[in-house]
């Protein structure tokens, strides 16, 4: 199985079972606080594509991106594809994005859990917000991280820590 790691480039990993399992049904609309996750789609492609094309070097700088080859650069065409690709990937339950809605559903930022290539790891998460937004990573993460706990089926997440 191919699974997309977040960073636009297809890794295969084969887990010894389901990402999920079959009866657990999987979150389409959260709310934290001012922001909402909703599966990220073909539908959003101009946001997200303005979203993180005005933040390249914030989101590199943001914790779990460093040494990843995303983002980088892509024409909308391209990010079409790539958005049509998450989207088929959590339709198949084998990774799930959210985009990061404002309460004016402005694209904001992004999370991605898909599973994790190391033996002890469920899952790897990451998020990014946009630049002019940088205040919500923090809360986001620990949002994030807590909804992970108390409603995901993962016993170890990989989610890089946030200053």
């Amino acid at each position: 199985m191919a699974v997309r790691p977040c960073d636009g480039h297809s890794v295969p990993v084969t887990p010894a079972v389901d990402f999920v399992p079959q009866d657990f049904v999987v979150p389409t609309d959260v709310t934290f606080g001012d922001v909402r996750l909703v599966p990220l789609g073909p539908e959003q492609n101009p946001a997200d594509h303005a979203a993180w094309t005005s933040s390249i070097d914030h989101i590199r700088a943001t914790p779990g991106f460093a040494d990843r080859r995303w983002p980088v650069p892509m024409t909308i065409a391209e990010n079409l594809r790539d958005l049509e690709a998450h989207a088929e990937d959590f339709r198949r339950r084998q990774g799930f994005t959210y985009t990061v809605l404002d309460a004016d559903d402005e694209v904001v930022g992004c999370v991605y859990i898909y599973p994790s290539s190391s033996e002890h790891v469920d899952a790897d998460v990451r998020s990014w917000v946009r630049a002019d937004r940088s205040g919500l990573d923090r809360p986001l993460y620990e949002a994030v991280r807590g909804w992970l706990r108390r409603d995901w089926p993962f016993r170890e997440v990989e989610y890089a820590e946030r200053g």
